[in-house]
């Protein structure tokens, strides 16, 4: 048996969406204002080793490009989009579930991480971005003279 989420708002948020993209009316995006909306959110794996975390997440069908990934204040932040097809005929569709539209995650990563040293690689719709650690300091003993 499998966990699921629930959200008893995600059918009237859905609805919003499409009454807004079908109407006419601007979709806020993170660029709109302060408050960043989302309109899905790619699965992330975080993985730890002795170097490094590696953030893991599956966003098939986003152009590299379209991938904006910043660190600040300890916050890493992933954003982009993926663009939905534009039919004008949609004979044949019995469902349309594959998400389109901005994403956003951001993770607080915890002290002693490389900044300077964050490197993302995508290969086959799977992001991988290496947080490299930074070396732990030795303690060292001070003789009195």
């Amino acid at each position: 048996m499998s966990l699921r989420r629930y959200n008893p708002w995600s059918l009237f948020d859905q609805l919003q969406h499409e009454i807004n993209q079908y109407s006419g009316y601007p979709v806020k995006t993170a660029d709109d204002g302060n408050v960043v909306t989302s309109d899905w959110a790619p699965a992330v794996d975080i993985k730890e080793d002795d170097n490094a975390y590696l953030l893991i997440a599956d966003i098939p069908g986003v152009d590299p490009k379209d991938i904006e990934i910043h660190m600040e204040n300890g916050i890493l932040t992933i954003k982009g989009q993926r663009e939905s097809e534009k039919k004008t005929e949609r004979k044949g569709y019995k469902r349309i579930e594959r998400e389109h539209g901005v994403f956003y995650r951001r993770f607080t990563m915890p002290e002693g991480v490389n900044a300077d040293g964050i490197e993302a690689s995508n290969k086959n719709g799977v992001l991988t971005v290496t947080i490299p650690k930074q070396p732990a300091t030795q303690a060292r003993r001070i003789t009195v003279n």
